[in-house]
């Protein structure tokens, strides 16, 4: 979380429980986040500060290896929450 002079608080989400039920439903399959952390390589740890901490800060490479997993670019995988 950032604050800002003047504009209040920001916050960067990762939507990470939104892009795991997109997979899901395209890929027809219930993912669990052991699988997610076992087909990412992302600690299991990770995965479930992600899936339940909406203000959990991670790092790049974690949000590059979701993009990978995800398909899909930094952009649409988070989100600039403002006044949080």
């Amino acid at each position: 979380m950032l604050t800002l002079s003047g504009k209040g608080k920001i916050m960067i989400r990762v939507l990470f429980r939104q892009f795991l039920d997109e997979k899901s439903f395209r890929e027809k399959r219930r993912i669990t986040l052991a699988q997610v952390a076992d087909e990412s390589g992302i600690g299991r740890a990770t995965i479930t500060r992600l899936a339940n901490q909406p203000d959990y800060n991670t790092t790049l490479e974690v949000i590059d290896v979701l993009c990978k997993y995800f398909d899909c670019t930094p952009g649409e995988l988070l989100q600039q929450v403002d006044n949080y």
